[in-house]
């Protein structure tokens, strides 16, 4: 009986990762990916700042701020589990776009069942466009939930209104 069992259960797995899809892959993936995904987004404003203030401005607060490593730990009464995820920021530059890119990676605590991207899984891409008159045009593509502390951060570095960093255990 238990080797029925085990057949079982490695059935069932394999039907369960069989209906997860693949994760983006890269900066350009999740750019397409995110708008149509179930709670996905993707979000344009324009900011009333210099294009080399905005990239200027990611390439020193996401090192700073978002180079994190934060530990979750639920309790209930009858179990106990933790997570550790990782954050990692990449921006990249040229004179047509600054871009930032924020990924995460559960070291502890969440099985991962689809191919992890190289740095981790994207969690959000925001672009910077320079426009005319001294202006940026900022489109952010991200979850349009739970994440509300980042999403409200890179607003604020592009914006030059809010240069705090978030606070990385709020998100999720």
């Amino acid at each position: 009986m238990p080797r029925f069992l085990s057949l079982i259960a490695v059935s069932v797995s394999l039907m369960l990762t069989a209906c997860v899809t693949s994760h983006p892959q890269s900066a350009e993936e999740f750019r397409v990916a995110a708008p149509d995904a179930f709670m996905g987004m993707k979000e344009t404003m324009e900011v009333d700042r210099p294009f080399s203030a905005v990239a200027a401005t990611f390439r020193q607060k996401a090192p700073e701020c978002l180079s994190v490593k934060v530990e979750m730990t639920e309790r209930s009464a009858t179990s106990y589990h933790v997570v550790v995820t990782a954050y990692k920021p990449t921006v990249v530059v040229n004179n047509n776009r600054a871009e930032l890119h924020v990924q995460q990676t559960h070291e502890k605590g969440v099985l991962n069942v689809t191919e992890v991207p190289d740095g981790g899984y994207y969690l959000l891409v925001a672009d910077a466009y320079p426009l005319n008159d001294g202006r940026t045009r900022l489109e952010l593509f991200g979850p349009s939930r739970g994440y509300d502390v980042l999403i409200r951060a890179v607003k604020g570095w592009a914006s030059g209104e809010n240069l705090g960093c978030p606070d990385m255990t709020k998100i999720g």
